[in-house]
């Protein structure tokens, strides 16, 4: 007679290919597809993030928990006058912004009216590698995975004065990426959908997404849904945009009545010095800036203005005072 354990695995797999779905258990089994939701935003016109996020913003979020709460990605809550949620049934509920991090891009929203979804439990993105081959679930997948694999893990520097550590970056790329959810082979939620970029891959330039890994959740996730942020000090911001050119960091644009316009920064200028120490690229340069102290510590930095080079100091400020994190009334 064969050993038992012979038999073990043709056992599971009848037991989910068969018996759970006869006896209505299959909701023991993780459906990623159950937990998404789409979201639904308004913003007001007046609002800072209008002319370049839009007034009218659709994305996806992954219901994370019984009470209704759901996981997207923050800028397409940021400055929120409206958010509604659509459920797996197609039904729409209205919806609350309850948490916003602006170093990590989280953002979790509240179903104010019960949610047809099963919620997605978080799984360990640390443990992904290159090569791993995940799936995405997103609102315009059509109840679809789509497989990926990771392309590459590395810190990522964002113009908008953002700098995510171990981002993970998928290919082939979702076009509907914005909070959507990336998917370990045990159906746990290891990422939520940022951008849509290129990245080098085989010798060329590849679509590609990159996901915030919910590593970077776990430590701040009660924070978020107790007080809406987290409690550590902000990090000095200047209200600039900024792109690496040429080995410089050249500053693309400076955000109405922000710190940077106050000190007189402005478009085209390049950004040399952070106190003396030189810059060339943005993680340099945010590094630079946060190693200066708190929120409202003045920035000192050396910058080419023309032809001219020219000392400026900027006296920083906290990023959650300038845009309006919580909705509108």
């Amino acid at each position: 007679m064969k050993d038992l354990n012979y038999f073990v695995p043709f056992f599971l797999a009848a037991l989910s290919a068969f018996v759970l779905p006869m006896l209505g258990l299959s909701s023991l089994l993780a459906n990623p597809v159950n937990a998404i939701v789409g979201l639904e935003v308004k913003i007001p016109v007046t609002a800072r993030t209008a002319a370049s996020l839009g007034a009218n913003r659709r994305g996806s979020g992954i219901v994370i928990d019984d009470e209704g709460r759901v996981l997207t990605i923050g800028y397409l809550i940021l400055e929120a006058s409206k958010v509604s949620l659509v459920d797996v049934d197609g039904k729409t509920v209205p919806a609350t912004v309850i948490g916003y991090d602006g170093d990590t891009g989280f953002g979790i929203v509240q179903a104010l009216t019960p949610l047809q979804a099963e919620p997605l439990a978080l799984g360990d993105s640390s443990q992904l590698q290159v090569g791993s081959q995940l799936k995405v679930v997103s609102r315009e997948i059509d109840s679809v995975l789509q497989e990926v694999i990771v392309m590459d893990r590395e810190n990522f520097a964002g113009y908008w004065e953002y700098l995510l550590e171990d981002a993970l970056f998928t290919t082939p790329a979702v076009p509907s990426f914005a909070g959507a959810g990336l998917i370990n082979d045990q159906g746990e939620l290891v990422g939520i959908g940022s951008l849509f970029l290129r990245r080098p891959f085989a010798d060329q330039l590849v679509p590609a997404n990159m996901f915030v890994p919910i590593e970077a959740l776990q430590p701040i996730l009660s924070e978020l849904i107790e007080q809406g942020q987290v409690s550590k000090p902000p990090k000095p911001w200047l209200g600039v945009t900024v792109v690496e050119q040429y080995g410089r960091v050249l500053v693309q644009s400076v955000g109405k009545n922000s710190p940077a316009s106050q000190s007189g920064l402005a478009e085209g200028d390049l950004i040399l010095k952070i106190n003396e120490v030189a810059v060339s690229d943005l993680e340099q340069l945010f590094r630079a800036i946060w190693g200066q102290g708190e929120a409202g510590v003045r920035v000192p930095m050396t910058i080419l203005k023309g032809n001219q080079l020219q000392q400026v100091e900027v006296v920083s400020a906290d990023r959650r005072n300038f845009y309006r994190l919580q909705q509108y009334d």
